[in-house]
């Protein structure tokens, strides 16, 4: 048991925060996936004209070799990114695995479009680092909208590099208290307007007894969405804080199938108003609907 705790913490440890570029080539990956998708190229079509548009200097290339030679030999892209832990995140593999599975209805197209936001909110300027705290707050609200299991996804989402092992281990509370306590205090009695709060005035300040993860702001808007839908919480982050917001599904436009249900309807009136004719007329003649004649089978005239 030790020894396989262990291996799976260094494990861990060896997945680190990959250069800026890599996420913008990543990013623009996605983004091509998700433009493409739509026109039912095969999958393996796309990754290989995508291939020659990014940075040969980057390694995102050779991840896309392997995921083709994955491709061809399993039909699956999340095997092979499962297979590559120092590129990809456990949560971005977990992501597409979802997708992938036959049991479910969460889309690729919608999967990829996650995966792109996330490159995207990573590969920003270097001027404006990549915060844990919004990246675990897209990561989750990824979870809710798109119905996903929390188990494995908070799961993925601890074993992300750019969390900590204080994040790590309150992740993993989340993931137990998930469903059990209300999602804002998790993140209220973490913050920094908590620990304000339970200041006395005059006392001296004390170490936190636990680490502080959310800072006085996000404590704040924690405190004020208790008690309700934690989209609320996610919407009132972003407004504020400029947290990046998670894409949801597209709308089906149920007009687009009105015309032709429209116009096989006419048709069938018209249909039933003629057989009403040809009755009220010289009666209807069904010899007409009759098929081939059948060897075997007398004609019509012979049964009478």
């Amino acid at each position: 048991m030790g020894s396989s705790g262990e291996s799976k913490k260094n494990t861990r440890r060896s997945t680190q925060l990959l250069a800026r570029e890599e996420y913008v080539e990543q990013a623009h990956l996605f983004r091509g996936l998700v433009e493409r998708l739509p026109e039912n190229i095969p999958l393996q079509e796309l990754l290989g004209q995508l291939r020659h548009e990014l940075l040969s200097t980057t390694r995102l290339p050779m991840a896309i070799d392997f995921m083709l030679a994955e491709l061809k030999h399993s039909g699956s892209i999340g095997l092979a990114m499962a297979r590559l832990p120092h590129y990809f995140t456990p949560f971005q593999t977990y992501v597409v695995n979802e997708a992938e599975a036959e049991r479910g209805r969460f889309d690729m197209r919608v999967a990829v479009r996650i995966l792109q936001q996330l490159a995207d909110y990573l590969g920003r300027s270097e001027g404006l680092p990549s915060q844990p705290q919004a990246v675990f707050m897209y990561q989750f609200e990824c979870l809710c909208r798109s119905r996903l299991r929390y188990d494995p996804g908070l799961g993925a989402m601890a074993d992300d590099p750019i969390f900590n092992d204080d994040w790590r281990e309150w992740i993993l509370t989340v993931r137990r208290q998930v469903g059990l306590v209300d999602f804002a205090d998790m993140i209220f009695v973490r913050s920094q307007h908590y620990y304000d709060r339970q200041m006395r005035p005059g006392e001296t300040p004390t170490a936190p007894e636990k680490p502080i993860l959310f800072g006085e702001k996000e404590g704040k808007i924690a405190w004020a969405n208790r008690q309700k839908d934690p989209l609320y919480l996610f919407a009132a982050l972003q407004r504020h804080l400029g947290y990046p917001p998670v894409p949801r599904p597209p709308k089906i436009d149920e007009n687009v199938n009105a015309l032709p249900m429209l116009q096989l309807k006419i048709e069938r009136l018209e249909a039933r108003i003629k057989l009403l004719e040809d009755e009220g007329k010289s009666g209807i003649d069904i010899t007409r609907f009759y098929g081939k004649d059948i060897p075997g089978v007398p004609p019509p005239d012979d049964l009478a």
